[in-house]
């Protein structure tokens, strides 16, 4: 399993807009959150460092949530090379996890590639004016490395966010299976392992 690093987009950017449909088909934007901490999480289901982490993710947003963090996450892939990834899958994983944020489905990975996203899972977090604060990993649980899955690095960002200071700039980059990229439209930031 090739481990892929995210690309670390600039702190201070701002939240790339989008609309996008959900495994149900119900249409989803960006600005609806506007005002909010916003965190956009790009998963898949067949990505074994998602699996590693989404039990533990599901209940960070499930917590977070609650204190006010809008929580969006969008699967990338091409679901011509991982049909498992498109809406039926997407609405399994997001069940059997208890996913409890709309779970967007990029089908021409035009989002992806507007936020730099290299990897599942890759994590974004923005500021109510929607500017970046935070990229970077959930936290150093990996699959294999026997370390816990506490969302520690997300969690520190997060709390800070809404405390109204700003997150550490001294982030690490989340790890994961690269993209799914349909062939021949690889953003220019793709490396292949």
């Amino acid at each position: 399993m090739a481990a892929t690093p995210s690309t670390m987009l600039e702190l201070g950017t701002p939240a790339p807009q989008f609309r996008l449909r959900d495994f149900d088909g119900k249409l989803v934007a960006a600005d609806q959150y506007l005002g909010f901490g916003l965190l956009i999480a790009f998963l898949c289901p067949h990505c074994p460092f998602v699996k590693h982490i989404r039990s533990g993710f599901a209940q960070f947003a499930r917590e977070y949530q609650e204190k006010g963090l809008a929580v969006l996450a969008i699967m990338p892939n091409d679901t011509t090379s991982h049909p498992d990834d498109g809406p039926a899958g997407m609405k399994q994983e997001a069940q059997e996890a208890g996913y409890t944020f709309p779970y967007l489905f990029d089908s021409d990975q035009t989002v992806a590639k507007s936020y730099r996203a290299a990897c599942t899972p890759d994590f974004f977090l923005f500021d109510p004016d929607h500017k970046l604060v935070y990229r970077g990993q959930f936290d150093a649980s990996r699959p294999g490395n026997d370390v816990p899955v506490t969302g520690r690095d997300l969690r520190a960002a997060v709390d800070a966010l809404l405390a109204g200071q700003q997150p550490n700039s001294d982030q690490k980059p989340s790890i994961g299976c690269n993209i799914k990229w349909k062939a021949g439209s690889e953003p220019d930031y793709f490396t292949k392992a």
